[in-house]
C-alpha cells in the first residue's frame, strides 16, 4: 500500500466513524471534538476537572507528585518502606475528574473512541523521557483470559501500542501471563493489592530475556501492586532493568 492510498483509506475511517459518531464531545455532549482529539473536547481537557499533567517535584520511584519547592530527586516514605521490582514509574497525569471518568467509561464502558485521548497524554510525556535513555522492549500488563473475554480488549495493550509506534521501540505482547483470575484492584487496600496479584503473573513458555530493558505500561498506578508483580517476573526472566509507564496515576 502507498502511503497516498493509506492517507485515503484512513480519511474513509475517518468518515465512516464520523458518521457513527458524530463530531461532538462524549464527556459534555455540547462542544465539538473530533476522533483524534478522542471526543473530548479543549474546554473540557483545560477546564477545572480536565487534565493535570504530573510535573516534578515527584517521588523518582513511584511518580507521586508533592507539593513545594523541593529541587532535589527523593523517594517517598512509602517507597523506602515497600519492595517494589521497579526502579521507577512515571505517569503522564492525574488520575482525576475528566481523565477517570474516561478511563472508567473506556474500560468498563467500551468507549474505545477515547483511546486517542488517553494514548495521547502518555505519549506527550512519555515519549520525551524514553529518548533520553536506551530502552529496548515495551511490554503491556496482561489480563486474565477470562477478563480479557469479557472486555473484549486489553486497555493496557491498546495504550502500548500506540506507544511502540511513537517510540519506535518493539511491543511484545505475548511475553507476561496473567496466571489468576485476580478480583479488581479498585476497592481493596494497599496490603490487599499486593496480596491480591501475589503469584498472578507469570513468563509464557517459550519467552526469555538477555539483559534487556524493559518498559512495562499500564492504565492507572495506585499503589503498584501489579506493576511491581510483573517487574518482578520479568527481572527474573533476566531483564536488566524494568521501569513503568502508565497514563494516569492515583492520586
Amino acid at each position: 500500500m502507498t502511503l497516498e492510498m493509506g492517507k485515503q483509506l484512513k480519511d474513509w475511517l475517518n468518515a465512516a466513524l464520523n458518521l457513527v459518531y458524530p463530531a461532538v464531545c462524549q464527556i459534555c455532549e455540547k462542544e465539538r471534538a473530533t476522533r483524534e482529539e478522542g471526543y473530548v473536547c479543549q474546554s473540557c481537557w483545560s477546564g477545572k476537572d480536565g487534565v493535570r499533567f504530573i510535573v516534578e517535584p515527584f517521588c523518582h520511584r513511584c511518580g507521586l507528585p508533592f507539593e513545594g519547592a523541593i529541587t532535589i530527586q527523593f523517594e517517598c516514605a512509602n517507597c523506602r518502606e515497600a519492595d517494589l521490582h521497579f526502579s521507577a514509574a512515571r505517569s503522564a497525569v492525574a488520575a482525576k475528574g475528566v481523565v477517570l471518568d474516561v478511563i472508567h467509561r473506556y474500560k468498563y464502558g467500551k468507549a474505545i473512541w477515547f483511546e486517542p485521548f488517553l494514548a495521547d497524554l502518555l505519549l506527550r510525556q512519555a515519549v520525551p523521557v524514553l529518548h533520553c535513555d536506551k530502552w529496548d522492549l515495551i511490554v503491556p500488563v496482561p489480563l486474565h483470559p477470562v477478563k480479557q473475554r469479557e472486555r473484549e480488549f486489553n486497555q493496557a495493550e491498546q495504550i502500548a501500542i500506540h506507544l511502540s509506534k511513537a517510540s519506535g521501540l518493539p511491543m511484545n505482547k505475548t511475553l507476561l501471563r496473567r496466571v489468576e483470575p485476580t478480583r479488581t484492584q479498585t476497592q481493596l487496600t494497599k496490603a490487599e493489592r499486593a496480596a491480591n496479584v501475589h503469584n498472578a503473573f507469570a513468563l509464557n513458555r517459550g519467552e526469555k530475556l538477555n539483559g534487556e530493558k524493559v518498559i512495562l505500561v499500564d492504565d492507572v498506578f495506585t499503589t503498584g501492586a501489579t506493576t511491581s508483580a510483573c517487574a518482578k517476573i520479568l527481572r527474573e526472566a533476566g531483564a536488566r532493568d524494568v521501569c513503568v509507564w502508565t497514563v494516569a496515576r492515583g492520586i
